[in-house]
């Protein structure tokens, strides 16, 4: 859990969910609000929809939770078959409504919308720029950057030359839907770093961060939309068509999506996430492996984890057995307000508590996700301890984190994360563990099914695939060759 501003929250924070949706002739934003749901996970500040029904474009984007957000009279209000939908968690500007998504232009080239997972790492000078040239910011976000850059470049080009030219421009991650009055297209960074696929629907298609919001209006997982790619949805959902735009020599997909962030049950270019992270649980074993009684996840995410590093303990000999240890109150939620350091620190006994009969007497491994800080990990250790444990080994699927993500991932600063300085001993003493270990680089990178060249791995090693200053860069940074784009693919 990572404290802010008086709350809790558990580990790092991702930045967004976007979604694009096109029909023949329904309504869309009823499915938008449905694969919003479906999304929730990644963003709880805010959430929007805005729509467009051939003649003017109509908004709703309000703070809180996506049920918070809208009722049945917001959604019959949101007319058009063209929507764009957005949930956030902020990782660049401030936390009110002012940054809230999807960001809307009215300029002389028509009415444009844009949602945006991601994180710039030149917003500030395109911003100077744009502003010196007469252009009023409205919120100190990235993603209005974006939008006044392409509104400005879509009165000199057409639509794809002027996406095109705003890619050349703008650095980092983003993943985006965009709304041009009724088009809606969905563009992926050169790098491919934030997740965005492709789905058809049996009366239009469907663009989303993750294929789980697809499955959920019951649609087709078609593909992913490739690095560099721009989609465009037709204008009466019966296809899209494709435009590669900028072809990488090296992506640098985030590897903590399969770790963290995504739902498990959705396929991110091409590998379910739950099969990712079985995988990564029987590399766990195979490299540091406890041959005590049983292992045990922190809920949520370290339950396929822990499912596979018990299986292959088993396949190994008598095993490990796997148990739910710990169980998770669900209507604490992922955020809750802690006013007192006393209070944060107990705060883990809100959200956790284990189950004595699974633990007492036991030798217990636990198997989460990530470390951030440790005191979350502390307050864990110390729970299955007082349960009756006679022994605790923490498990980790997935390397230290050492460094920050500049990428749309809110982690703490170097001095904050507890492994930059610390080696495991060190850092399972502090927790009070009777041993820690982290899985490493080679078996996530073996587990994902890509080499280090194509994952972003910067926050487990200090050196990033994007030119940021005062930061090591592990490849060459200039811009990607532009490639000349496709044709019409549906």
């Amino acid at each position: 859990m990572t404290e802010r501003d008086g709350t809790v929250e558990s580990g790092p924070r991702e930045k967004c969910g976007v979604v694009g949706v096109s029909l023949e002739d329904r309504a869309a934003a009823l499915p938008t609000y449905y694969a919003l749901y479906a999304l929730q996970h990644r963003g709880q500040e805010s959430a929007g929809i805005v729509t467009h029904d051939g003649f003017q474009q109509h908004d709703q984007v309000e703070m809180g939770l996506v049920g918070e957000a809208f009722d049945e009279s917001d959604i019959e209000a949101l007319k058009g078959s063209a929507s764009i939908g957005h949930v956030r968690y902020p990782t660049a500007g401030s936390v009110d409504k002012s940054c809230a998504q999807p960001f809307t232009v009215s300029f002389k080239g028509g009415a444009l919308a844009l949602s945006h997972n991601g994180n710039l790492v030149n917003a500030s000078s395109v911003r100077d720029e744009l502003a010196g040239a007469g252009h009023a910011f409205t919120s100190d976000g990235d993603t209005e950057v974006i939008a006044h850059d392409l509104a400005r470049n879509l009165l000199e080009e057409d639509l794809v030359r002027a996406v095109k030219r705003t890619m050349g421009r703008i650095h980092g991650s983003y993943a985006l839907t965009i709304m041009h009055d009724d088009t809606v297209l969905g563009v992926r960074d050169p790098q491919g770093n934030r997740p965005l696929c492709i789905g058809k629907l049996d009366d239009g298609y469907v663009i989303a961060s993750e294929s789980a919001a697809i499955d959920t209006l019951g649609g087709e997982l078609v593909r992913d939309v490739k690095p560099g790619e721009l989609v465009v949805l037709h204008e009466d959902g019966t296809g899209f068509d494709s435009y590669q735009l900028v072809t990488p020599e090296h992506t640098a997909n985030c590897f903590f999506e399969y770790v963290y962030f995504a739902r498990p049950d959705s396929t991110i270019d091409g590998e379910l996430v739950y099969e990712v992270r079985r995988e990564l649980g029987r590399k766990l074993w195979a490299e540091s492996g406890v041959e005590g009684d049983v292992v045990m996840p922190v809920p949520d995410s370290g339950r396929a984890f822990a499912s596979g590093y018990a299986e292959a303990s088993q396949e190994d000999g008598d095993g490990v057995e796997f148990a739910e240890g710990l169980m998770k109150n669900r209507y604490v939620g992922r955020t809750f307000i802690m006013p007192t350091q006393e209070a944060r620190e107990r705060a883990v006994r809100l959200k956790l508590n284990p189950i004595r009969s699974t633990v007492e007497g036991k030798s217990v491994t636990i198997i989460d996700d990530s470390i951030v800080r440790g005191t979350t990990s502390n307050q864990l250790v110390e729970l299955v301890r007082e349960a009756g444990a006679e022994e605790v080994h923490v498990r980790i699927g997935a390397p230290a984190i050492v460094a920050p993500c500049y990428m749309g991932i809110d982690m703490a600063t170097r001095e904050e994360l507890i492994a930059a300085d610390k080696t495991e001993e060190e850092i399972a003493d502090q927790i009070g563990a009777d041993s820690l270990s982290y899985l490493s680089i080679d078996a996530v990178t073996e587990a994902i099914g890509k080499t280090r060249a194509d994952l972003c791995l910067g926050c487990v090693t200090g050196e990033y695939p994007y030119d940021i200053d005062g930061e090591t860069t592990d490849r060459d940074v200039t811009r990607p060759p532009v490639g000349t784009e496709a044709p019409a693919d549906d």
